[in-house]
Formats: C-alpha cells, structure tokens, sequence
C-alpha cells in the first residue's frame, strides 16, 4: 500500500500525516507514506486544495481533515 499525504508542509497537512500514522500503528499494517509538496504533482492528481490524502493512486479526501475512523475505514477496504 502506498500513501501519500499531499500539501505544502503547513500544520494541517503535518497534522494529517501523523494522524495517519497513527491509525497505520494501531490497525498494525505497514505502508509506504510518502509526502508530497511538489505543486505540480499536487496538480496533477487534480487537487487544488490541501491537505490531501491519496491511497494507492485514489484521492480520498482534499481540502479537510479526516477523522480518525474515516482514514481506518479507506484503510480497511484496501485491505480486503
């Protein structure tokens, strides 16, 4: 699984990232969580608000903070 935590480093998207490895360690699946400030690529997943969250090439939220139980969820349906 590859995750990737798209913004441009602001508190919001510092704050995504741990909350998602937060929930990697407590559903106790390993991924590669990659963070992406680079504008350009930001763009060409369509975004155009950040943070962003992208699992496996599919956004799954932009412009938000997650909750907790909506990250364990896309998670858990990848995983299945």
């Amino acid at each position: 699984m590859k995750i990737e935590i798209l913004g441009s480093g602001c508190p919001k998207c510092k704050k995504l990232t741990e909350l998602t490895e937060e929930v990697m360690n407590e559903l106790g699946v390993s991924a590669e969580i990659i963070k992406i400030t680079d504008i350009n690529k930001i763009i060409d997943y369509g975004v155009m608000v950040t943070p962003a969250l992208v699992i496996d090439g599919d956004v799954k939220l932009a412009g938000k903070m997650p909750e907790k139980e909506g990250i364990k969820r896309w998670i858990k349906e990848i995983k299945k």
